[in-house]
């Protein structure tokens, strides 16, 4: 390449190479994509706005139930329009400068899902084995602190980690072997040693994951002892709808993660992690607010209700 010994910064785009290895999957890709991103965008503003009108959903669940919901409509909304106009024409390109403000925000509210999904574990927690307590220890001051430490640390650890990747020089290289700009494809278009990088990147992400992830099975090992003892049916299938619901959620969510930022970076894994990132950016968004609704009573009650189908039977 004529332009090599040069960072791609100074050629202000990035290529996205996405998909384009299999030309004749991109339409189909597209129209999968474009159907999953507008589910996303509904079914998540759907339980925002029910969250908000309904008076029965004024609750810490559903207040953290929201609260993931647009982190879902912002997460998917980072990068995907960018990918569908990408399989749709031949432009394949990103400017340097959105490939760095995606790759932030990809970064930050990926790391805030991670621990809002502890938060909610905890909140189940509370509900399930401290029900007594509940209202004390789940008070409206301490929700909105949670949640906004979530969204802090999402954002701050983000900025300390994209500024320690945009600094990695990339020699020329403008070829991303992604969809969108994240941390272990662009350290594969580096010409310098990235082994403090990737090794920055595993820690974070075992604070991230691997430790959210053991407190939401910390949780929930709880909670199945507590289930384990109660004598009311009714009750266990309350809690298993719920807390059901949640794990589920946390396995979509955490499994592909791990796959991917768990791993040193290989020439090898780079095609199957485009796929992997797919369904966590494209498919998981859009199942969360189905998991959630599909058999929850609170969230059709209150449909019913806004709809003025409550006393229809």
């Amino acid at each position: 390449m004529s332009d090599d010994g040069k960072n791609a910064s100074s050629q202000g785009y990035f290529i996205l190479l996405g998909f384009s290895n299999w030309p004749q999957l991109e339409v189909i890709l597209f129209v999968v994509i474009l159907v999953f991103y507008l589910m996303t965008l509904i079914g998540n503003m759907v339980i925002i706005a029910l969250s908000y009108l309904d008076a029965h959903l004024r609750t810490p669940m559903y207040f953290f139930l929201s609260n993931l919901s647009f982190l879902d409509l912002c997460y998917t909304t980072s990068s995907i329009p960018q990918l569908l106009v990408n399989l749709w024409g031949p432009e394949k390109t990103i400017s340097y400068e959105g490939c760095m403000i995606q790759l932030y925000f990809v970064l930050a509210l990926g790391t805030t899902e991670c621990v809002l999904l502890v938060v909610m574990s905890y909140d189940r927690y509370v509900a399930v084995c401290r029900p007594l307590y509940y209202n004390v220890l789940m008070h409206p001051h301490l929700c909105y602190l949670l949640a906004a430490t979530s969204w802090v640390s999402g954002f701050a650890t983000s900025a300390l980690h994209s500024s320690f990747t945009f600094w990695v020089p990339l020699c020329g290289h403008r070829q991303v072997n992604n969809f969108f700009c994240e941390v272990p494809s662009l350290l594969h278009l580096s010409c310098v040693d990235t082994h403090v990088n990737e090794l920055t990147l595993m820690v974070m992400s075992a604070v991230f994951v691997l430790i959210p992830l053991i407190l939401i099975l910390s949780s929930y090992g709880a909670i199945a002892w507590a289930v384990l003892r109660m004598q009311s049916t009714t009750g266990l299938q309350k809690v298993f709808g719920t807390c059901g619901a949640h794990l589920m959620v946390v396995s979509l969510f955490f499994i592909p993660v791990m796959c991917i930022y768990l791993q040193p970076p290989s020439e090898n894994s780079q095609n199957q992690d485009k796929f992997i990132a797919l369904f966590y950016t494209v498919v998981t968004p859009s199942l969360n607010p189905l998991i959630y609704t599909l058999r929850n009573k609170d969230v059709i009650g209150a449909v019913k209700r806004l709809m003025g189908w409550e006393w229809e039977m």
